[in-house]
């Protein structure tokens, strides 16, 4: 059997690569290593492939500063050597961050931190009154492709609420991982539907967390 080495990557995702849809991303990072030399280790069994694993998908449209791609080599690598042959390969927008062994489990991924600007119609006033409310409920569909009703107000933690010369800054906390994950689009629709307002939006997700509060690694 192949040896195995074990990597986690941390990357950037911006500019117009936010573009790329997360099945896209997977052959991208699959034709930046061919190119950068690194020899991946493929799957046993009747099917292998490229072992390459994103362990939190991002959505289409939202910065990451902060993403995860765990992968298997066939050789020990140094990581400033990984790094920098992968950013060689890579295009415009995707950016190696750090190379490292990895730590954790990806089960232990419990949350992420956003950071949000509303422009548009909408005003920090409104967008109080929306969030102070007992309950926002909406309608999300499940793995099972069945529509159900949650609340996302136990789930939105909010640290920083501000008026900015570009509209309304939000920073804010939403589950993310195997359990229960809020994407910060569904909560976006559910105060533009509460205000009535013509709204537009900017994302960056800048943390990915686990539930003793450290980053995730």
């Amino acid at each position: 059997m192949e040896e195995r080495f074990d990597y986690r990557l941390k990357f950037s995702k911006k500019g117009r690569a936010v573009y790329i849809s997360h099945l896209d991303l997977m052959r991208t990072m699959q034709r930046a290593f061919k190119r950068a030399g690194l020899p991946i280790w493929y799957t046993q069994g009747f099917n292998p492939h490229a072992y390459i694993m994103f362990p939190l998908a991002l959505s289409l449209g939202v910065v990451g500063e902060c993403e995860v791609m765990d992968v298997a080599l066939t050789k020990e690598i140094p990581f400033d050597e990984v790094k920098s042959s992968l950013n060689e390969a890579l295009p415009t927008g995707l950016e190696i961050i750090s190379v490292k062994e990895p730590m954790n489990e990806h089960k232990s991924i419990a949350k992420s931190e956003y950071e949000i600007v509303i422009s548009g119609d909408a005003n920090k006033t409104s967008f109080e009154r929306f969030i102070e409310r007992e309950k926002i409920e909406v309608k999300k569909l499940t793995k099972k492709k069945k529509e159900k009703v949650i609340d996302l107000k136990p789930y939105t933690e909010i640290s920083e609420l501000r008026d900015t010369s570009s509209g309304i800054y939000i920073k804010v906390l939403l589950p993310s991982g195997c359990e229960t994950n809020i994407n910060p689009g569904v909560l976006l629709d559910a105060f533009a539907e509460f205000s009535g307002a013509d709204i537009q939006s900017k994302i960056r997700r800048t943390k990915i967390l686990m539930a003793n509060g450290k980053e995730f690694c």
